[in-house]
């Protein structure tokens, strides 16, 4: 789909705010301490004033009420600009299970912490249970007008900087695995709640989570107690094109590093950017990039014509291909800049390092290749 003259304004607005927050390594390493930190408050906090976070949240709770195709215009050019607000992604993506579950209260209250650069969390997966959510096994006990919540989750990113946190929780285990599943939110100050930082190949992004006798109120489940399952499955379509979104930005993004590489640097006597076989490769991963941008353009169309209910398909294939594409534009990127890719003052081993991981959170691409195979009969 061919972009509105508004959406390609924004596009290039973000751009140069992020040239100009942090066009360089040092600019970054300033924001983040050194490339520790994923988030960095003093960018949320500039975006916030902006008014582009939350730009596709409906107007009604304090959103921007855009459509989801300005969103991904967002998510695409800050990833492309290396922005520290990785956590963003993770409550856009929370925030969609509120806006169609939630409670009045608990709408403004995501709505309006995600706009003002407050972040939200998601915990899902336990030590048993990434892929299969149905082996769930913290478990949430009603004890009156209250919840007690006990377990461990892991690999819970941004639970370090969120004020809540939805929470997966055993309610009932009496029937499927896939029942008696209940949503709640948690505040990540509530007495009993433990957050251990995971240490990764990147700067803090995922924590181990445990909860000891935590206690909420009623009020703290999201949507019908015991049916979370089906709430999930419905939301799932469009956490995955926001991953796509952020995925092609990161592709874009070190493609735009490796054209301006071997466009300067010098072998042989000529411009390494000369030489057919590295011209070649770049014209691939090009291609691939155009192709899976329109594709995950179109599907965000649709989500703003109300079919998000009916891209699972389509949101698999794009979260699956998006990410995959990214991962090997990095690695074609530091292959074809030698030792410079790996160095940490050009850039690019940071973005292999962070190209890594998509094709595993978010339903990890194997799962993503199940659905795909599902759709089709298989």
């Amino acid at each position: 789909m061919q972009l509105s003259k508004e959406q390609q304004q924004f596009a290039e607005a973000v751009r140069e705010f992020c040239l100009r927050e942090c066009g360089t390594l040092a600019q970054r390493d300033a924001v983040t301490e050194g490339g520790t930190l994923s988030n960095s408050p003093q960018i949320l906090s500039k975006l916030a004033a902006l008014g582009w976070l939350g730009v596709s949240l409906p107007a009604e709770y304090g959103g921007g009420g855009a459509g989801f195709v300005d969103e991904c215009v967002f998510l695409e050019a800050t990833s492309r600009g290396l922005l520290p607000i990785t956590g963003y992604m993770t409550g856009l993506t929370a925030a969609q299970t509120y806006l169609r579950w939630g409670s009045e209260e608990q709408k403004k209250t995501i709505v309006s912490n995600l706009v003002a650069g407050r972040l939200e969390a998601i915990a899902l997966s336990e030590p048993g249970a990434g892929s299969d959510l149905g082996g769930v096994r913290v478990r949430s006990t009603r004890d009156g007008d209250e919840y007690v919540v006990n377990g461990q989750k892991t690999w819970i990113s941004a639970a370090h900087v969120a004020e809540h946190m939805l929470v997966l929780a055993r309610e009932d285990s009496s029937g499927t695995k896939h029942e008696g599943l209940t949503l709640l939110m948690v505040p990540t100050n509530t007495p009993g709640l433990e957050i251990r930082g995971i240490q990764t190949m990147e700067a803090h992004t995922v924590n181990d989570v445990f909860f000891t006798d935590v206690r909420l109120p009623a009020s703290a489940v999201v949507g019908r107690p015991r049916n979370a399952w089906k709430q999930l499955m419905r939301g799932l379509g469009v956490e995955r094109l926001i991953i796509a979104a952020m995925s092609l930005g990161a592709a874009q993004r070190a493609l735009d590093d490796v054209i301006a590489y071997v466009g300067q640097r010098e072998q042989f006597g000529r411009k390494i950017g000369s030489f057919q076989a590295l011209r070649h490769r770049i014209a691939d991963l090009a291609t691939d990039i155009e192709l899976a941008r329109a594709f995950v353009y179109d599907a965000a169309a649709r989500v703003d014509t109300g079919q998000e209910d009916d891209l699972a398909r389509e949101s698999a294939m794009a979260k699956m291909r998006c990410t995959e594409i990214a991962k090997n534009t990095a690695l074609e990127a530091m292959q074809m800049m030698g030792g410079y890719g790996y160095a940490r003052e050009y850039g690019m081993e940071g973005q292999v390092r962070r190209a890594l991981v998509p094709p595993i959170y978010g339903g990890t691409n194997e799962i993503q290749r199940e659905i795909i195979a599902k759709s089709l009969g298989l």
